[in-house]
C-alpha cells in the first residue's frame, strides 16, 4: 500500500481511538458535579471509576483472542457499537428518577461499565488491525502519529470536559462524542479492508470466565481496600478484604493453569517463555502505572496543590500533550525510516525515568516552569513506549498469535494503570489526611498573632466548617479556604504527590531494565496477513493430495479448518501487493 491508502485505511480507526479514550476522560473534571446532581454517594461516585477500569482492563485480553478467531473489521465495528450506545445511554442518566433521580447514579455506573468494554476492545483490535495491513518496519510511523491521536484524547479530555460542562452541561460530555462514534464507524465501513485468513480455533469459555472474574475481583479488592465504609470500602485486614483476596486468587491460579492445559489459551501463557514477550509484558506493566498515575495524579496537583481551576489545570498539562505527541510521531518515523528501535525506546524509559524523579522533588511552590519540563520529559517517555512496546512484541510473534500477544501486552497496561492508580490514590488519602491534621495542629499551636488565625475563623464561617471537615478527612474546594488553612492544604497536596512520583520511579527503572534485555530484533518489512499467507501456503504445500489419501485443499474449507480471505468484490492483490 501507498502512504495515503495506508492513512485513508486507518483514517476511520484513529478517529475511533480518539472518540473513546475523550470520551473516558472528558467526564473526568465534570464528575464531582454529576455525582452530585444525581445525588449519587461518595461508594457509587468511587465505583463510577472502578467499574470503568475493571471493564477495560478484564475484557482487553478476550477481544485480542477474539482477533485471531473472527473477522477483525467485524469486531472493530463492534467494540465501536458497544461504545456509543452506552455512550448515549450514559448521557441519559440525568433523566432516570424523575426529580430526586432515584437510580440515576446506578444507571450511570452499569452504562460507564457497558461503555468500556467497547473501550477495552477497539484498545486491542486497532493495533492488531494496524498490524494487519503494515509491516513492522513501517508500522512505527504509522502507530506514532495514532499514538499522539490518543495521547491528546486520553490528556486533552479532562480540559474539553470542563469547558462542555460549564458551556453546555455536563450530559453534552457523553453526547459530543456520539457524532464522531459515527463518522469513525463509517469510514471504518468504507476504507478498512482486512484479511481474513484464519484457522479454525476453539473458544476458550472456561479461561474467559476464569480470568474476568478473577481479575475483576482482586482489581476490586486494591480499588476498595483502604477506603472509608462511607467510600465504599475497608480496610486491608478486614474480612471482606480477606474474603476477596483468597477468592479472587484462587480464580486467577485455576486461570492461569487453564490456559497451560488448554489448545487455544486467551492468554498464551507459553509466549512468556519468549523473552520479548516476557520482556515487553512487564514494562507495559510499568508504563501503565506511571502514565494512568501520571495523568490522574498531575491533575490533583495543579488543583489542590497550587489552586487552578479545572479549565487552567488541563491547560497547564499541555506540555504533556506536546512531549507524548514529539515520542509518538518524531520517533515512529525515525524508527521507519533507519529500521532501527531499540535505542529510541531505550531513551524514552530513561525520560519517563527522569522524568518521575524530576517530579518527586516537587511542591506547592515550585518553579512551574520546572513542572512543565518535568512533564514534557513524561510525555516524551510514554509516547515512546506505549506504542513501540506493542510494535516489538508484534514483530517477534507468529502472525497467527499476533491478535492474543498484542492484547495481553495491551492487557498487562491496563491492568499496571488500574492497580496502579487504586494503590497509589490510596497512599496519597493516607499521606494527605495524616499531612493536613499535622499542619492544622502546628498551625492552630503556634497562636501566632500575625496570623490571627481564631478571628479569621469566627469571621469567615465557610472557613471553619472548612477546618472542621478537613479535621473529618474531607477536602473542600480550594477558593473556600482561609489564606492560612489554604497553605496547610496546598502544602499536604503538594509534598504527598512528589512522594507518589518516588515511589513509581522503581517501576521505571523496571521499564528501563526490560527496555536494554529486548532483543534487538530487525524489523520485518512484511504485514501479518502476508505472513499469514505464507504460513498457508507453506501448510497447503505439504498437504497430501485428496486422491493419494491425504486432506485435500478443498477438504480443508469444506470441513472450516481453513477460512478464505474475504474480498468485499476485490482482488485480494490490490490490497497487499501495492
Amino acid at each position: 500500500m501507498r502512504p495515503a491508502q495506508v492513512l485513508q485505511a486507518i483514517s476511520g480507526l484513529m478517529a475511533a481511538m480518539f472518540v473513546v479514550l475523550v470520551s473516558s476522560t472528558v467526564v473526568a473534571t465534570p464528575m464531582p458535579r454529576i455525582m452530585s446532581d444525581l445525588g449519587g454517594t461518595n461508594t457509587e461516585y468511587t465505583w463510577v471509576l472502578v467499574a470503568a477500569f475493571l471493564s477495560m482492563t478484564v475484557t482487553t485480553p478476550i477481544w485480542g483472542k477474539l482477533a485471531d478467531i473472527f473477522n477483525r473489521k467485524m469486531l472493530l465495528q463492534l467494540a465501536l457499537v458497544v461504545f456509543t450506545l452506552a455512550t448515549v445511554a450514559a448521557g441519559f442518566a440525568s433523566q432516570i428518577g424523575g426529580p430526586s433521580h432515584e437510580g440515576a447514579a446506578q444507571w450511570l455506573i452499569g452504562w460507564r461499565f457497558v461503555q468500556a468494554i467497547g473501550t477495552g476492545g477497539l484498545m486491542a483490535l486497532g493495533q492488531v488491525v494496524i498490524a494487519d495491513i503494515i509491516s513492522p518496519r513501517e508500522r512505527g510511523k504509522y502507530m506514532g502519529i495514532m499514538g499522539a491521536v490518543m495521547a491528546v484524547g486520553q490528556i486533552g479530555g479532562p480540559l474539553l470536559g470542563g469547558v462542555i460542562a460549564d458551556s453546555w452541561g455536563w450530559e453534552w460530555c457523553f453526547f459530543v462524542c456520539v457524532p464522531i462514534a459515527v463518522i469513525a464507524f463509517v469510514m471504518i465501513q468504507s476504507t478498512l479492508h482486512v484479511s481474513n485468513i484464519r484457522r479454525k480455533m476453539k473458544i476458550d469459555y472456561l479461561g474467559a470466565g476464569l480470568i474476568v472474574s478473577g481479575i475483576s475481583i482482586l482489581l476490586v479488592w486494591i480499588s476498595l481496600g483502604g477506603k472509608t465504609p462511607e467510600a465504599g470500602g475497608f480496610a486491608w485486614d478486614s474480612t471482606e478484604s480477606i474474603v476477596l483476596v483468597a477468592l479472587g486468587a484462587l480464580l486467577t491460579i485455576g486461570a492461569i493453569v487453564n490456559e497451560f492445559l488448554v489448545e487455544e489459551p486467551i492468554i498464551p501463557v507459553r509466549l512468556f517463555a519468549q523473552r520479548t514477550f516476557a520482556l515487553a509484558s512487564v514494562a507495559s506493566i510499568a508504563v501503565g502505572v506511571t502514565m494512568f498515575g501520571t495523568t490522574v495524579f498531575l491533575s490533583q496537583y495543579l488543583q489542590f496543590a497550587r489552586g487552578l481551576t479545572p479549565t487552567d489545570s488541563g491547560l497547564a498539562t499541555i506540555p504533556m500533550v506536546i512531549g507524548s505527541m514529539v515520542g509518538s510521531i518524531v520517533v515512529g518515523q525515525l524508527i521507519s525510516r533507519t529500521g532501527m528501535w531499540k535505542p529510541y525506546v531505550i531513551a524514552g524509559a530513561v525520560a519517563l525515568t527522569a522524568g518521575l524523579a524530576l517530579m518527586s522533588t516537587i511542591h506547592y511552590d515550585t518553579s512551574i516552569w520546572f513542572v512543565w519540563l518535568n512533564m514534557l520529559l513524561l510525555g516524551l517517555g510514554s509516547g515512546v513506549l506505549m506504542q513501540n512496546l506493542v510494535l516489538v512484541t508484534q514483530n517477534s510473534l507468529p502472525a497467527t498469535q499476533l491478535g492474543a500477544g498484542s492484547g495481553a501486552v495491551t492487557f498487562f497496561r491496563s491492568l499496571g494503570g488500574t492497580v496502579g492508580v487504586s494503590v497509589l490514590g490510596s497512599v496519597l488519602g493516607v499521606q494527605v489526611g495524616d499531612k493536613i491534621k499535622t499542619g492544622l495542629s502546628e498551625l492552630l499551636a503556634k497562636l501566632d498573632p500575625a496570623l490571627n488565625l481564631p478571628t479569621v475563623l469566627v469571621e469567615n464561617p465557610d472557613c471553619a466548617d472548612s477546618v472542621e471537615r478537613l479535621g473529618s478527612g474531607a477536602v473542600p474546594a480550594i477558593d473556600q479556604l482561609c489564606e492560612p488553612v489554604r497553605m496547610v492544604v496546598e502544602s499536604s497536596y503538594g509534598d504527598s504527590i512528589a512522594f507518589l512520583f518516588l515511589l513509581v520511579v522503581p517501576l521505571a527503572i523496571v521499564s528501563l531494565i526490560c527496555a536494554v534485555f529486548l532483543p534487538n530484533k530487525p524489523l520485518s518489512r512484511k504485514t501479518a496477513a502476508q505472513q499469514i499467507e505464507e504460513e498457508l501456503g507453506a501448510e497447503l504445500s505439504a498437504l497430501e493430495p485428496a486422491e493419494k489419501g491425504g486432506a485435500g485443499f478443498r477438504e480443508l474449507v469444506e470441513t472450516g479448518q481453513i477460512t478464505l480471505p474475504e474480498t468485499d468484490g476485490r482482488r485480494r492483490g490490490s490490497r497487499y501487493g501495492e
